[in-house]
């Protein structure tokens, strides 16, 4: 049996900061799923998308939001389907079961993913590069999408569910942004999960930051500099790979 090395969302998943910023991209149905989409400049000479799999906030939280729209200001096209049909953590009320809620809300969005994932291939084409980044609770998807060579790369920060069979079955290259303090993915996993992709020879990078917890590369405090930094330097980090194998 698979041993676990990124584990549920946690109570440090639920807070941090909500930036502010206006939204540029635009919410269609993809699918089956409301999708934000997110266009590159109209200068961008060839198409590469993002798939933003979202944390708990969902991809229309005005933070993710803002995050995909600086990707596709890179010149990516950047879709980010609401696995979680309008019920992320800005729409619960107050007093709300979260692990109820988190145990309920996976089978849906697992359920859900592979049709939405064929209608962007229909819709964007299936000899396009696409890279998918995954968030908190989006990381077994980009997990998935690398090991069955729907992606050219992946990357994750401060993931969660993920076991030791994601990395045995990883193909294609992955990074993880990662926060030096993370109960969720803590460092006697990471240092797990590197030692299974040395011992495969897998392409991987790792971001470690000191000074920052689960979270930040979405809700980090832009107030407290080396949060602001670190959160700024994981989606340039991100991009930075992505463009490697996009090229």
């Amino acid at each position: 049996m698979s041993s676990t090395l990124a584990s549920a969302p946690a109570a440090c998943c639920f807070s941090g900061v909500k930036h502010t910023g206006t939204p540029v991209g635009r919410i269609e149905d993809l699918g089956g799923m409301q999708t934000y989409i997110s266009e590159p400049p109209s200068s961008a000479a060839t198409q590469k998308v993002i798939l933003f799999l979202a944390d708990i906030w969902g991809p229309l939280f005005v933070n993710n939001q803002l995050l995909q729209d600086y990707f596709a200001s890179c010149g990516y096209l950047v879709l980010g389907p609401d696995y979680f049909f309008g019920d992320a953590i800005p729409n619960h009320e107050p007093g709300r079961d979260r692990d109820a809620w988190i145990t309920g809300s996976r089978k849906p969005a697992i359920d859900a993913f592979p049709a939405w994932l064929d209608a962007v291939k229909v819709k964007y084409g299936t000899n396009t590069k696409y890279c998918a980044v995954g968030y908190c609770f989006g990381a077994p998807f980009v997990m998935d999408l690398c090991a069955a060579g729907s992606v050219v790369a992946g990357a994750l920060a401060h993931p969660a569910f993920l076991q030791e069979s994601h990395f045995e079955k990883l193909e294609g290259p992955l990074l993880l942004s990662c926060p030096e303090e993370d109960h969720t993915f803590p460092h006697a996993a990471r240092r797990r999960a590197e030692d299974i992709m040395v011992s495969r020879k897998c392409t991987y990078y790792f971001q470690v930051f000191s000074g920052v917890k689960h979270g930040f590369a979405v809700r980090g405090d832009p107030d407290v500099e080396i949060e602001r930094w670190a959160k700024e330097e994981s989606a340039r980090g991100i991009k930075g790979w992505f463009d490697r194998f996009t090229a």
